[in-house]
């Protein structure tokens, strides 16, 4: 259901007004010279690409988080999440709710262990960065890096949830239109999604460099960018 109540449930909120409430936040966030970045779902699906539909995959297997998380994503459709950034091993955002909530979510770094034994699994069967950021991955390489226990994506207990919102639920709704918004953010950047678990991504091709031949000419990430069309930060 696209309407709800506000946080406190004394009062109706349309999606229309909810978005029309957003739409000023935004405005109001840009005057004080702020730079929000907000997260825009304009598809009936949240994430369509390899590496958001994964994290949003991983996200809903939890149990615990499954009675939050359908309104969390009516908020994230209603443009509730007017700011959101991803860094190392943290996630920032502000939600629109019956006033603008503070949400930090904490995520624990990959393990040094657990990343060895990924990049060993990996090495030489992923052909590109511009493969691996697509996700354009063969079946064994996507069960590596997507197993519960020993792949990229955290477990629950690596992940802490703050908000500063009156609900006592570890989970609220506000923190799960956040974690729904990481998928459909993964979707324009991929590449934070291994800034976030504090690894560095060429390391699973480092095999395959090793056998580059020697003066053979290497493209850098603006070459990628304009040749693909995605966007990639300083390799």
């Amino acid at each position: 259901m696209d309407d709800y109540y506000d946080d406190d449930y004394s009062r109706y909120v349309s999606a229309a007004e909810r978005k029309g409430q957003a739409a000023k936040q935004l405005e109001n966030m840009r005057r004080k010279g702020e730079e929000p970045e907000p997260v825009t779902v304009t598809a009936r699906n949240i994430a369509k690409t390899f590496w958001g539909q994964a994290w949003n995959r991983h996200i809903e297997s939890f149990q615990d988080y499954a009675s939050r998380l359908p309104r969390g994503r009516s908020y994230l459709r209603q443009g509730a999440v007017v700011d959101l950034k991803i860094g190392e091993g943290e996630i920032r955002a502000q939600v629109l709710g019956s006033e603008l909530y503070q949400v930090h979510i904490r995520i624990d770094k990959l393990e040094p262990e657990r990343w060895t034994a990924i990049r060993k699994a990996c090495a030489g069967r992923i052909s590109s960065l511009i493969d691996l950021l697509q996700g354009k991955l063969s079946p064994e390489i996507i069960a590596v890096l997507c197993e519960p226990d020993t792949g990229l994506f955290p477990a629950s207990d690596e992940i802490k949830l703050i908000c500063d919102c009156p609900d006592w639920a570890d989970l609220c709704k506000h923190l799960a239109a956040v974690l729904y918004g990481v998928g459909a953010r993964l979707d324009e950047k991929p590449e934070l999604f291994f800034l976030l678990r504090g690894v560095d991504r060429r390391e699973l091709l480092e095999a395959d460099w090793s056998e580059n031949v020697q003066g053979e000419t290497t493209l850098d990430s603006e070459d990628l960018g304009g040749m693909f069309g995605i966007e990639l930060d300083q390799l």
